[in-house]
């Protein structure tokens, strides 16, 4: 039998499984000493809660009906909740954990008024906040109430909250127990809440004091506002101060009361500027003692400030480790990559591997130093031309940071220029045998690699990797390749300013680029019409894949009529394009070749939605639709003043445009080719480890990083205390939302469109591809998830190569991120999609169903009134 009973001052942070998270920081906050001080109390362990339940077999029972509830059916969820908590609060407290919480109360003072808490054992943890879903009870007197309450704190661990909360972030019941706080009651005259760091713009060193009269509980349940002040450097910089027409005090009887606040107070701080900085400094001695910023509950009695709770605030993005303390700015590298999910630790080495320069981590997502180039006036305009014009919301971001005094250090003399790619004009000639002759340079490259990476193993193999990463660069970031794709896009850039100038055209070099050859990720999206086509024709084909479960229904097909066609189809398919997925740029990620029903879902939308030859049709309209535009523009232009010259030009960027753009996608087509291949050769590696005994799954390899990785197979041993640890981690920074622009202060800036020509509650973003189009919106998170419907306008967070496929079925396209050649932006023009991307908030704002219009001119989207 472990202690019922343990003081406060008995209890430290590690006692996380003894006493709650709730318990353990405030034992460890007590250890601070100085200016934090702690009321006294102790805790009513977890032992405690199993003794209570230990003789409830019933509870077992109902624990395993909670466990199988889905998620969503909140009906279920109230009922099973309910009837767990009328069984706990119905269990007779044990008459020996009675007596220890009696023993300890006398200690406090029999009739000493408690704050009763509960304190549950994956409470306040760094990385899951159940701030809230637990009860607390204030001003109980006297040793019967305090013993009923504890009960209820028991019975708190089943909220329907609580449990929904358990049953949505995968915490198994069984696993959480909870813990009793008892302290000695404190009347403050103020109370509220400190934020180490600022909770809306994550800024570190600007903290947030929320405060209002007497108990805390009055803003917390939302009956009162709060006095609201931001502090940075000992000074309060920013405050506003509520009207307080009622406070919460403890009430003669026990328990709290509301009570008018008089007059003369209403419109008076709750804190006057020197307690807000004091309490701030000691809010820091908290953070620094946790080592993370926290959220910290506080209580002023007389002019002392009492601390009844602290935990970390869990939303946080994180911010990359220098080893200076100079400022730095960094620019979100998944916002260019249309990929702004967590990465694993081996899918970030890689890259990192790949990359011609060195990234930040933070958030397990990367970003790129850009401090050096704002701070110098040479690159400074170019990079902001180039990322202003690509996505304006990191445009605008950087320019915040520019005009703020004193943030970007002075320009380096004699510092090296830093070059912006893309601002020097590229004077590449117009010919199409150099796009061919450097895909078919990416193409043998790739067929050397296959070739001869099968022959590698071992320790050998990462050496070997290494070596061809070298050569993957080589192709990358080969001048030739550099030029030809910014030749492109300057040649869309001059007509895009040119037409508007002359003829008053937004955005035409988007018809002018419908159906340009090379385009690897839009011929991915009509091949699979194709395969389609081998679909549509066998209705048992048809009906066997929509109810097909698993990766090996490939081999179920040979039996069926017109199944090893349809077959032999997809497998081409796979051979084609099997390297692909959502999230390609992270090597860990599951290819489409590892898990073909991926692609279901797309296929079939393709067999419904369209007939034999729609690839092909689809490909030859684009083609004939930019034609038209071209003879049109030339004949218009031909019309003005000095024509022919404008004309004979127009015609050469149109050229120029169609002979280039579509090249723009083919490097990244050969750098997941090669993150295909490395990836098989590894996963072998790691299999082989798993034989061995070193790993349990293949898939802990992804927790390391490419170079302990190899240790590993040189050494048979992996730290699977490491691997248990970078599991944890990336599983929170799952959940976190990685800003666009970040500084090495922690806030993450908002960049805006600045636009006020926007028609009342239109949504705005950035105009990536021209036309209006008026339909249901599809809000869709997963790819594999897709079932559309002809007409259908596709919203959802980010789209990169491998949501193409989709494109052929959708009548135009909404995203959160995005910029004006991120690659959903490039297939939404190449296949006449109005598209809008960079439309903060869409999924949240948008509802799936509802009937929107997407301006691709001119960047905006209506929710329209419902009939």
């Amino acid at each position: 039998m472990g202690s019922y009973v343990l003081d406060l001052q008995e209890i430290d942070r590690t006692q996380v499984d003894v006493v709650g998270g709730k318990g353990a920081h405030l034992g460890e906050l007590l250890r601070i000493g100085g200016d934090v001080r702690v009321p006294a109390g102790f805790c009513v362990t977890v032992d405690a809660f199993r003794r209570a339940v230990r003789d409830v077999p019933s509870i077992e029972e109902q624990l395993d009906r909670l466990s199988r509830l889905d998620p969503d059916d909140r009906e279920a969820i109230r009922a099973g909740s309910a009837e767990v908590r009328r069984t706990v609060e119905g269990i007779a407290v044990p008459d020996d954990v009675a007596a220890a919480v009696t023993g300890a109360l006398a200690r406090l003072g029999d009739r000493t008024a408690c704050a009763v808490r509960s304190s549950a054992t994956a409470e306040d943890l760094p990385t899951a906040s159940f701030a809230g879903q637990q009860d607390s009870y204030l001003n109980v007197v006297g040793p019967e109430a305090v013993l009923h309450h504890v009960s209820r704190c028991w019975a708190s661990l089943f909220t329907e909250r609580a449990v929904s909360y358990r049953l949505r972030n995968g915490f198994d019941h069984r696993a959480v127990h909870m813990a009793v706080v008892v302290q000695r009651m404190v009347f403050p005259r103020a109370a509220g809440v400190l934020f180490t760091a600022d909770p809306v713009t994550s800024n570190r060193k600007v903290a947030s004091v929320e405060a209002t009269l007497g108990l805390g509980e009055a803003f917390v349940s939302g009956l009162v506002n709060a006095d609201g002040y931001q502090v940075r450097d000992d000074r309060v910089v920013a405050r506003s101060i509520a009207t307080k027409e009622v406070a919460v005090v403890a009430a003669p009887t026990g328990g709290t009361r509301d009570q008018a606040v008089e007059p003369a107070l209403r419109e008076q701080p709750a804190l006057t500027d020197d307690q807000v900085v004091r309490l701030v400094r000691l809010g820091r001695r908290v953070e620094a003692h946790f080592g993370r910023p926290q959220d910290v509950e506080w209580c002023l009695v007389g002019d002392d400030f009492q601390v009844v709770q602290s935990r970390p605030i869990t939303t946080l993005f994180p911010v990359p480790e220098t080893d200076d303390h100079d400022n730095h700015v960094y620019v979100s590298v998944g916002h260019q990559q249309m990929m702004t999910d967590a990465m694993k630790p081996l899918g970030l080495s890689v890259w990192q591997l790949t990359t011609p320069r060195p990234m930040a981590e933070a958030g397990s997502r990367l970003f790129v130093d850009v401090t050096r180039m704002l701070a110098s006036p040479a690159s400074r305009a170019g990079l902001m031309g180039m990322v202003g014009k690509s996505d304006p919301l990191i445009g605008d971001a950087l320019r915040t940071v520019v005009e703020r005094e004193g943030f970007l250090p002075p320009p380096e003399e004699d510092a090296p220029a830093y070059q912006v790619p893309g601002v020097e004009p590229a004077t590449v000639e117009t010919d199409p045998a150099i796009v061919t002759e450097l895909v078919e340079q990416g193409q043998a490259s790739v067929a050397a690699l296959a070739r001869d990476i099968r022959a590698q193993s071992g320790p050998e193999l990462f050496d070997f990797i290494v070596a061809d990463i070298q050569e993957l660069r080589r192709v990358l970031f080969a001048p030739r390749s550099h030029e030809v794709i910014m030749a492109g896009m300057q040649a869309a850039w001059w007509l895009n300013d040119r037409l508007l100038d002359w003829l008053g055209e937004k955005n035409a070099a988007d018809t002018l680029t419908l159906s340009v050859p090379h385009n690897v990720t839009s011929e991915m999206g009509l091949a699979l019409l194709d395969v389609a086509d081998a679909i549509r024709p066998h209705p048992e084909v048809v009906a066997f894949l929509h109810d097909a479960e698993g990766d090996d229904f490939l081999a179920g097909m040979n039996g069926l009529e017109g199944g090893p066609e349809a077959r032999d189809a997809i497998r081409a398919y796979l051979d084609e394009y099997g390297m692909r997925c959502v999230g390609e740029i992270d090597i860990t990620r599951t290819r489409w070749s590892e898990r073909p029903a991926t692609l279901l879902p797309m296929i079939l939308t393709n067999v419904k939605n369209f007939g034999p030859g729609a690839g092909e049709r689809r490909f030859e309209q684009g083609r004939q639709e930019a034609w038209q535009k071209e003879q049109e523009v030339l004949e218009r232009l031909r019309a003005l003043p000095d024509g022919d010259r404008k004309a004979d030009e127009t015609k050469r960027m149109i050229d120029r445009v169609r002979t280039f753009a579509g090249y723009r996608e083919y490097p990244k087509y050969n750098m997941v080719c090669r993150y295909a291949l490395y990836k098989r050769a590894l996963l072998g590696e790691a299999a082989r480890l798993v034989r061995a005994g070193v790993l349990d799954h293949a898939e802990d390899v992804f927790f390391l990083r490419f170079q302990e990785f190899q240790e590993a197979v040189r050494t048979n041993r992996v730290d699977a205390e490491l691997v248990r640890r970078r599991r944890e981690a990336f599983t929170t920074h799952e959940a976190l939302t990685p800003p666009r622009v970040l500084t090495s202060d922690g806030e993450a800036v908002a960049g805006s469109y600045r636009r006020d020509d926007l028609p009342a509650g239109a949504l705005v973003g950035l105009p990536v591809s021209a036309g209006t189009v008026e339909g249901r919106a599809r809000v869709i998170p997963d790819v594999a998830q897709a079932d559309l419907e002809p007409g259908d306008i596709l919203v959802t967070a980010h789209t990169d190569p491998s949501w193409s496929p989709l494109f052929v079925a959708i009548a135009g396209l909404v995203t959160e991120v995005g910029g004006l050649m991120t690659h959903g932006a490039v297939i939404a023009r190449e296949y006449g999609l109005p598209a809008v991307v960079g439309v903060e908030g869409a999924t949240r704002l948008i509802q799936d169903g509802q009937r929107i219009r997407v301006h691709g001119t001119d960047g905006y989207v209506e929710v329209l009134p419902t009939t």
